[in-house]
């Protein structure tokens, strides 16, 4: 068999593609020796009585491609009624149907379709096709079972542990996983952090000052002492009286010069109205 270079260096493309974006559930491998010894791999549906099984599809170029389509069959034992028991597949992009334009991607999406949708009227598989249409159920068991035996292996084949684009898109829409978006969040540190209140400079020169603050008390006992002793007189007539409002002025006055922080008027004051009472005494006593 000999291909001409354009044809070769079609093929090679081809397999480049596939190898490395590969159709959703379809995958190809090559040998090392012979470029041209193509092996497609499908896997079974979801859904259909193939779905666990992988289902390997061998390709044989002849001088005649791409005018005339490859020869393939299913190498790996099936029941369906489109594939014959010794692997022939009936579908009619291998035969009427073919274009110089398909290539090997094309025939394997074609087979995988017929997986799902088998068309029990052209069958290979008289028996195959015959329980489809009699009974569906039945169909599917004895698929299940012919998968399960000699398309089911242990480990899925190496080719399948890469994703292929469609496979990933899908994964993705099924789990809800998109692009990861970042969101930064503020920390309690931060958020919860109040800063401590700091009155304006109008508010703080307004303020009176704790050497004011510390005098008024004092001051305020001076001059309750001075309305006090002023309006003593009026208050009352015994002596009784009279001594119970002046008492108060004699420690007061005494604590206040003690401390040396009260005027000297309070104390003249003071002084002046006990010589008043002392005339108020001696005019009670010509009485």
């Amino acid at each position: 068999m000999s291909l001409t270079p354009a044809v070769l260096r079609r093929l090679m493309r081809e397999l480049s593609e596939l190898q490395t974006n590969p159709p959703e559930g379809i995958r190809i491998v090559t040998s090392e020796d012979n470029m041209l010894d193509v092996t497609g791999i499908i896997q079974g549906p979801e859904g259909t009585p193939y779905a666990g099984g992988y289902f390997r599809v061998k390709f044989n170029f002849t001088s005649e491609f791409p005018a005339s389509p490859p020869k393939c069959w299913m190498a790996t034992k099936i029941f369906h009624p489109n594939v014959s028991s010794s692997g022939e597949i009936c579908v009619n992009t291998l035969k009427k149907d073919w274009k110089s334009s398909y290539g090997i991607g094309h025939i394997l999406v074609t087979v995988k379709c017929l997986l799902i949708y088998p068309n029990p009227e052209s069958a290979l598989d008289e028996e195959a096709g015959k329980l489809l249409l009699d009974n569906y159920d039945d169909y599917c068991d004895r698929a299940k079972l012919i998968t399960s035996v000699h398309a089911t292996p242990r480990v899925p084949p190496p080719e399948f542990n890469v994703k292929s684009s469609g496979e990933s898109a899908s994964e993705s829409s099924a789990t809800g996983k998109g692009p990861s978006s970042k969101t930064t969040i503020p920390s309690s540190s931060s958020s919860n952090s109040i800063p401590p209140f700091v009155p304006p400079s109008s508010s703080m020169k307004s303020l009176p000052s704790v050497s004011s603050v510390l005098s008024q008390p004092l001051q305020s006992s001076a001059s309750n002492t001075i309305s006090v002793s002023s309006s003593a007189p009026s208050l009352g007539e015994k002596g009784s009286t009279k001594e119970r409002l002046s008492s108060p002025l004699g420690p007061a006055d005494s604590n206040v010069a003690s401390k040396g922080t009260t005027s000297s008027k309070p104390v003249k004051r003071t002084a002046a109205s006990g010589g008043g009472t002392e005339k108020r005494k001696k005019a009670l006593k010509r009485l």
